[in-house]
């Protein structure tokens, strides 16, 4: 199997597929791509319009990941917003204070991570993957692993008794439970490479 382009200029997102899936060869967006603005109101439709972009460009099979939070007390939300909560241009900082805020002020911690996995073909046949991670918002970040909301998310696959969020947990760890690591196990199976975890 050749290399899959990967639709992101994350650097974060790139590492993390590379160590959820060590059997694929993933390599990053060449420059000059460029990338659809995410304005699909689901996470498949922006992930799909990202893998699309970056296989048009080289001509070669891609594949792009759209994911967030969605807080059960906020109606879904950020949801496909995570990215840009706190406007546009906004840190993960500011963006974590802000979920964190608006949901002191509910009576729901509950949250999930939702990631959709996009592979667009060489010959433009399009397949979605999707995995999910339920967890609960913590009061204040912790940990300095992982990006984004990880610092508050404490998943519920870890234990009742584990109060350790995303940012805590050691790579592995995280990979074996998270949203992406699900969805890429399923992107992985269907490319015939086997991936532990």
């Amino acid at each position: 199997m050749s290399a899959l382009i990967l639709a992101t200029r994350n650097e974060h997102k790139l590492r993390e597929l590379r160590e959820a899936l060590p059997g694929v060869e993933i390599e990053p967006l060449p420059a000059g791509v460029e990338l659809p603005p995410e304005e699909g109101v689901t996470f498949a439709e922006n992930a799909l319009g990202k893998a699309r972009a970056a296989r048009q460009a080289p001509g070669r099979a891609a594949i792009a990941d759209d994911s967030g939070i969605e807080a059960y007390g906020l109606d879904g939300r950020p949801g496909v917003r995570s990215a840009r909560y706190a406007g546009e241009g906004a840190s993960d900082e500011e963006n974590l204070s802000k979920l964190l805020d608006e949901v002191g002020r509910v009576d729901d911690r509950r949250a999930a991570y939702v990631c959709a996995i996009a592979l667009v073909g060489e010959a433009g046949e399009e397949t979605l993957f999707e995995g999910r991670c339920e967890g609960t918002l913590a009061r204040e970040p912790r940990g300095t692993g992982g990006f984004g909301y990880d610092p508050a998310f404490v998943p519920a696959d870890t234990g009742p008794e584990d109060e350790r969020t995303m940012a805590e947990l050691a790579p592995a760890e995280k990979h074996a439970i998270s949203h992406r690591g699900r969805a890429a196990r399923a992107l992985a199976a269907h490319l015939g490479v086997e991936v532990r975890g």
